[in-house]
């Protein structure tokens, strides 16, 4: 398909390369307020599958501070969201620095969520289809529900999505993550600060 192949990776770089100029006053901004209330580091980095589960490194804003207790570990992910972190989230601006990983070609506007490197394993046949694709900053299960709904129901919607790519699609999933970003809905999972972490038997 041509669209899929040539069109589509074209596009992702060009709307990066032309957002990341755009957005340089708001990332800024976004900087500056991150290390003046949560300090170093700006960026939070992380190793993630991409297409054909061939890793790459995420970048996200930081939104979490390293508080730990009395142990010396971490406390748990809702305690060291801060107010500010609440904020770019509830926006999803956190995920704005993800456009250099689109501009690099290790990410899309659009496809399935890049997800951590240990639910490889975990994934059925079905489940791994989501990988024949270039993993994206929204998607088709983000507009569908986000953290909002069950590993099952999110699968189920990027193995569609690897199915049925068009740019008829990828137009739609883009009014609608605008929609989502407005009403600020589907942020986190009810008790959780994102989502629980996925297990074979979710």
């Amino acid at each position: 398909m041509m669209y899929r192949s040539l069109f589509k990776p074209l596009l992702d770089r060009l709307g990066a390369l032309l957002l990341l100029t755009l957005l340089s006053p708001l990332l800024l901004v976004l900087i500056l307020l991150i290390r003046i209330k949560l300090g170093t580091p700006i960026l939070f980095k992380q190793e993630r599958p991409g297409k054909d589960e061939k890793p790459f490194t995420i970048y996200k804003f930081r939104t979490m501070n390293d508080q730990k207790d009395s142990k010396g570990e971490l406390l748990p992910d809702e305690e060291r969201l801060t107010p500010l972190g609440k904020f770019i989230r509830s926006l999803s601006l956190d995920e704005l620095p993800q456009l250099l990983n689109v501009l690099k070609g290790e990410m899309s506007f659009i496809g399935p969520r890049p997800l951590l490197t240990e639910y490889l394993p975990l994934y059925n046949e079905t489940q791994k289809k989501r990988h024949k694709v270039t993993p994206g900053i929204t998607g088709w299960a983000q507009v569908n529900g986000r953290n909002a709904i069950t590993w099952e129901k999110k699968f189920e919607l990027d193995v569609y999505y690897v199915e049925h790519i068009s740019w008829k699609l990828d137009l739609k999933i883009i009014m609608m993550t605008l929609q989502k970003i407005i009403r600020r809905s589907d942020i986190s999972q009810e008790g959780h600060a994102t989502v629980e972490k996925f297990n074979a038997n979710n």
